[in-house]
């Protein structure tokens, strides 16, 4: 596993408690010290750290060689995939990310460089899962789930992400902020009718209901699970992806941009090239350390509308986590609790068997069923409304 943040953290300890399909891992980061912190915890199955720098292919294989790993769990940055991509490829090893790739000098992220390996994948008798988090990942599983067992045909799709949840800080982010800002602040798109249509970002907006949370005000935004779901469920007419914010955060966001601290690229201060957004990384709270205090719900589903049975039906599924309890679980908030647990269940998915075939998938491509007997269990119930509005 390549990462040592909330979500790897999640993940680990996840791992350790299903002892019947992990017995070693080994644990890689840029910072081997924050490793050896989630390491320390784990005391029922065999983990190592090391030191790696995720970008440097070299790097990467010297670890692989030492560790032989039969799945490589990226849960680095996402301008990295790519670099570990290779290295699995040039070690021989089977892949697995939370997120999209994503370019360091750009706010622009994709899924077509990603699948652009299929083919060497293919050939290479390896398998690569995209997308393996909350949303993307589980969302893709609930739209695969649906379209299984409830729809003949998926016409409209709204993937909600609430978290209803207080920190109590004045400003944080849920995750890496560096990756949260650039993703927030850049344009907004949906897919409708054949074509993807651009909004300026966080123009458009409405309050929407959540269960156990309440209604929020909830921002369209470009998500890359949108990318991936029109490409597999071809008669979607209509894809859209919301999340919430409190005014507060956006009155925050937009004085970051105001200043400029929301930039990108390189500026020289005191002789030393800084990247601004970088360095308001740094002088952030890490959200790693949110989890202690923080109250709440997070509530992330798909509304989907179609056909069954040449009779129009909705259907709501959606999971609710609670901070304190993810916090009481595995020391994280349900941000990092809710992407780090369906990775963990995407790698067992692989370890039993279930999801391995050659080539680069997303996660909707394969069989469902087995995940959603699983994802209950591992922490993440959902829950399922037919025949309800929608709101969207």
């Amino acid at each position: 596993m390549i990462g040592a943040g909330g979500v790897s953290t999640v993940a680990v300890k996840k791992m350790a408690m299903n002892t019947d399909v992990f017995t070693d891992i080994m644990l890689a980061s840029r910072t081997k010290s924050k490793c050896d912190k989630i390491a320390a915890d784990i005391k029922n199955i065999s983990i190592q750290t090391e030191q790696v720098d995720a970008g440097n292919v070299d790097e990467l294989l010297r670890l692989f060689n030492s560790c032989k790993p039969e799945l490589v769990v990226n849960l680095a940055l996402p301008y990295q995939d790519l670099t570990i991509m290779d290295a699995c490829l040039a070690y021989g090893v089977s892949y697995l990310d939370t997120a999209s790739y994503e370019l360091l000098d750009e706010a622009k992220y994709e899924y077509s460089w990603q699948w652009a390996y299929k083919d060497r994948f293919e050939k290479a008798g390896l398998t690569a899962f995209l997308g393996c988090g909350f949303d993307p990942g589980v969302t893709n599983v609930f739209t695969a789930y649906s379209a299984k067992h409830h729809f003949s045909e998926i016409q409209y799709i709204d993937i909600v992400d609430c978290n209803g949840g207080d920190h109590h800080k004045a400003f944080a982010t849920n995750f890496n902020p560096e990756i949260n800002i650039r993703e927030i602040t850049q344009r907004g798109k949906y897919f409708e009718n054949g074509e993807w249509i651009e909004t300026d970002p966080l123009s458009v907006h409405r309050p929407l209901t959540y269960p156990g949370v309440g209604i929020r005000e909830s921002y369209l935004m470009f998500h890359e699970e949108l990318e991936s779901l029109v490409k597999n469920f071809p008669t979607i007419k209509r894809a859209r992806f919301w999340m919430t914010f409190g005014q507060e955060y956006l009155t925050h966001l937009r004085v970051i941009q105001n200043i400029g601290m929301a930039r990108i690229d390189p500026v020289i201060y005191n002789g030393v090239e800084i990247v601004p957004i970088q360095f308001l990384k740094a002088v952030l709270p890490d959200p790693k350390s949110l989890g202690e205090n923080y109250t709440g719900l997070t509530s992330i589903g798909c509304r989907i509308r179609g056909i069954k049975d040449g009779k129009e039906r909705t259907y709501y599924i959606y999971n609710n986590c609670d901070h304190a309890k993810a916090y009481e679980e595995t020391g994280t908030q349900a941000v990092s609790y809710t992407t780090g647990v369906p990775a963990a269940l995407g790698a067992a998915m692989f370890a039993k068997g279930l999801w391995r075939r050659p080539g680069v998938f997303n996660v909707e491509e394969f069989d469902p069923d087995p995940f959603m007997a699983e994802i209950g269990e591992q922490g993440l119930p959902f829950v399922e409304l037919f025949d309800v509005d929608l709101e969207v």
